[in-house]
């Protein structure tokens, strides 16, 4: 498996995420805590709070969401 390579570009985001990632680690909990230490901020994209995954946002305001362990 290739490891993703992430690019940045000139221009800011303006519309919906042409890409979302979900992340599935072993742990949720660690790893929305590991993610918030580098700098992604928990985000609000319409949940209701019964789900069980998080969603995050990179510092340019990309979401993603962080999957609960099976």
């Amino acid at each position: 498996m290739r490891p993703l390579l992430f690019l940045a570009v000139p221009e800011t985001k303006s519309v919906k995420n042409r890409l979302h990632l979900d992340l599935a680690p072993g742990d949720q909990a660690r790893e929305v805590e590991r993610l918030v230490a580098l700098g992604a901020v928990r985000t609000d994209v319409g949940q209701d709070g019964t789900e069980d995954w998080v969603v995050l946002a990179d510092p340019e305001g990309n979401e993603f969401c962080v999957l609960s362990a099976d």
